[in-house]
């Protein structure tokens, strides 16, 4: 599992609203038996709820996901789907939509 990669979702009950899940937890925990991920909501789905610097816009396969970084998760890394994109290039927007989340600035 790598940081800043997303992943199918393999739950059916949460998939249609969070095909992809973002791991954000850093490669230095990947021993763990868990990590934490940011669900990614289409952006037609997500538009009414969508604040910019809580929730950055980020593109997979020219589509365009929303970040619900108000909704992060633990979850077992067994439970992850395949990896279908390397969001790094969006690390900056990925990591101040946590640091807003926690200290509000």
């Amino acid at each position: 599992m790598t940081q800043f990669h997303a992943y199918q979702n393999r739950n059916p009950a949460s998939r249609e609203r969070y095909p992809y899940l973002l791991d954000i937890q850093s490669d230095l925990l990947g021993e763990l038996r868990t990590t934490v991920v940011v669900p990614l909501c289409p952006a037609d789905l997500a538009e009414n709820m969508r604040l910019s610097h809580l929730n950055p816009s980020l593109e997979i396969d020219g589509r365009r996901y929303v970040a619900m970084t108000q909704e992060l998760a633990g979850i077992e890394r067994k439970r992850l789907g395949k990896t279908v994109h390397d969001l790094g290039s969006y690390r900056e927007q990925i990591i101040a939509s946590i640091d807003f989340l926690m200290s509000g600035i």
